[in-house]
């Protein structure tokens, strides 16, 4: 299964979404692939931790050999590394990523990382792709090469009015380039369920029909820790509440 984790809107918790529920994957016995394609390489570093200065090559070095000419997607291995944990891999991010992108959109490549991906269908059980936030190339690739998208979602008003934008920007995608493309769900990031507006607010996406999946992920000082020790919650502290609430997310999708 393909996964993309999407939302235009920046700091709704993509990257700990992507990197906690690919851990949990992985932990579970599925060989699993984290593509980290947002050049803030926030999933990166919290895979790899100090690693992440010298990550290797990774995924702006595959869209840089795609410039190539060929009539097949260069392979990902070259490009794919070991986490600290056992059963998941990364292709990490870098800030070259922001050099390569009007290239990269002018050569019309939003196919390869697609192409590249169903080459490796039968390397991995599990493929999750971080994006940035923004409608741009790399996004787009994600959507095209994925087969799930899950909508990270803090409970705001900003995040609110993004959330109808980015929907018509979904079916867009769906609709010229990848109609078996679902949304697996709106998750629930941050939620307070003692505070009035998270509880009205996701009350109302639920009203309108919009797709939110439970469970609602809570606000914890424990994920600010999880990112300091680039640890996943999985492996900092198994029992936590946020643990259990990320394990009963993945269930959920399988």
């Amino acid at each position: 299964m393909r996964r993309v984790v999407f939302n235009q809107k920046g700091g709704v918790g993509k990257s700990t979404i992507t990197a906690n529920l690919a851990a949990i994957a992985a932990q579970q016995g599925q060989r699993t692939l984290v593509i980290d394609l947002d050049r803030q390489a926030n999933t990166t570093r919290y895979l790899l931790g100090d690693a992440a200065d010298e990550p290797g090559p990774g995924s702006a070095e595959f869209f840089e050999t795609t410039l190539q000419f060929s009539l097949r997607a260069p392979s990902l291995t070259n490009y794919i590394g070991q986490t600290p944990w056992e059963n998941l891999f990364l292709m990490p991010a870098s800030a070259d990523l922001d050099e390569l992108h009007s290239k990269l959109e002018s050569r019309q490549k939003v196919y390869k990382l697609r192409d590249a991906l169903l080459d490796l269908k039968d390397e991995f059980d599990e493929v999750w792709i971080d994006t940035p936030p923004a409608l741009n190339f790399y996004t787009r690739s994600a959507l095209i090469a994925a087969q799930g998208c899950l909508i990270p979602f803090d409970c705001d008003d900003f995040s609110r009015r993004a959330l109808y934008g980015l929907m018509e920007s979904f079916k867009e995608i769906q609709t010229d380039h990848n109609p078996d493309l679902v949304i697996e769900g709106i998750v629930v990031n941050q939620y307070q369920p003692r505070a009035a507006l998270p509880v009205r607010t996701v009350k109302e996406l639920i009203s309108e029909g919009l797709p939110v999946r439970k469970p609602y992920l809570s606000s914890s000082v424990k994920m600010k820790e999880s990112h300091e020790y680039s640890k996943p919650m999985i492996h900092l502290d198994p029992r936590h509440k946020l643990t259990k609430e990320f394990e009963e997310l993945y269930e959920s999708l399988v």
